[in-house]
């Protein structure tokens, strides 16, 4: 049950400074990554184009609404638990779960879809980026999704509270930041062209 009384002041950045450390040594690797992949497709455009036709965009598509969903479920769960509210807090967060789950079983079909038509890292350059890339953030998704679980438990359980919610806060940036970097893979892999 929500609490009266004024709002404790937000620190910032919101969570622990660690995750703030975190995630920006994560950007860092991701932003090598991307550059990698601009520089490379530079040299062999042709190449790039013609195999990012074969990806599903749609697909990544609804990847991209799951994510943009999980990340507007997250923050109404930090708007929950700074309002007192930790039960809405944990059932925002269970939605932001539940996205994460949708992202992973779409990408799934994915990868089942080119490793059945015989497609590795070494089929080519553009695969060897294109599974790269997304796996990597493929396994940041598994692990923000560890993280949203272990803040709804906790929140069920009433382990955080309108004074008290770093935690939650901590776990929304880092699932932001999982948000944050498909947002620049899904064009920069599905649709430059």
């Amino acid at each position: 049950m929500p609490e009266g009384g004024p709002v404790p002041s937000a620190t910032y950045p919101p969570g622990d400074l660690a995750i703030w450390i975190f995630i920006l040594a994560e950007l860092l690797v991701f932003a090598v990554f991307f550059a990698a992949y601009a520089f490379t497709r530079l040299d062999h455009v042709e190449l790039f184009n013609h195999y990012q036709t074969t990806l599903d965009s749609d697909a990544a598509l609804v990847n991209t609404l799951a994510l943009i969903t999980s990340s507007w479920l997250v923050v109404r769960g930090v708007a929950a638990v700074r309002e007192g509210d930790h039960r809405a807090c944990a059932r925002w967060f269970w939605g932001a779960f539940g996205m994460g789950a949708l992202f992973l079983f779409v990408k799934s079909l994915e990868y089942a879809h080119h490793l059945s038509a015989g497609i590795s890292l070494s089929t080519n350059t553009f695969y060897m980026f294109y599974l790269s890339l997304t796996f990597f953030h493929f396994m940041h998704v598994m692990l923000g999704m560890v993280i949203l679980a272990a803040v709804a438990i906790k929140a069920a359980g009433g382990g955080y509270s309108r004074e008290d919610h770093v935690g939650v806060e901590t776990g929304a940036s880092y699932w932001h930041m999982v948000d944050l970097v498909w947002l620049v893979l899904f064009p920069l892999v599905y649709v430059m062209r």
